[in-house]
């Protein structure tokens, strides 16, 4: 059994609008071979912590406004380390970068398979590159 299509697409929503905060080491895993009650856990890391709940801020905005979900649950809405965002499908861990290595959570799940994303924002900058690149070779 696989991540459903529902999941996966909340989970790069939720991906996305992390990345849009600037968190880093994004890191989809599905989850389905070892846990039956979600699909995905988006697992991302935020520099300090307002970084952190601008992060869970933004991830539950973008969710509410393109898919109109709200989490089930909401753990550590004080904490400045971790926050979990329970979304069913999905389970979104925004981690404070020390927390995240402190707790390891990533290896606990290494051998589940991981679900590529690619930052929108970078992927087009790409395109933009590559398209100005075009057009400086066409000049010449």
């Amino acid at each position: 059994m696989t991540a459903s299509e529902t999941a996966k697409t909340l989970a790069f929503s939720a991906a996305q609008a992390a990345a849009d905060k600037k968190a880093f080491a994004i890191n989809l895993r599905d989850v389905t071979s070892k846990i039956a009650l979600t699909d995905v856990f988006v697992i991302v890391s935020a520099s300090n912590e307002r970084q952190v709940h601008a992060v869970v801020d933004a991830v539950e905005e973008k969710l509410i406004k393109e898919h109109d979900t709200r989490p089930l649950r909401r753990e550590g809405k004080g904490g400045e380390q971790w926050v979990l965002l329970d979304y069913n499908e999905i389970v979104v861990h925004v981690f404070h970068k020390e927390a995240r290595d402190y707790y390891g959570l990533d290896g606990l799940w290494k051998d589940c398979p991981e679900i590529e994303f690619v930052d929108e924002t970078d992927a087009e900058r790409a395109r933009r590159a590559e398209a100005a690149e075009g057009d400086g070779e066409a000049g010449e």
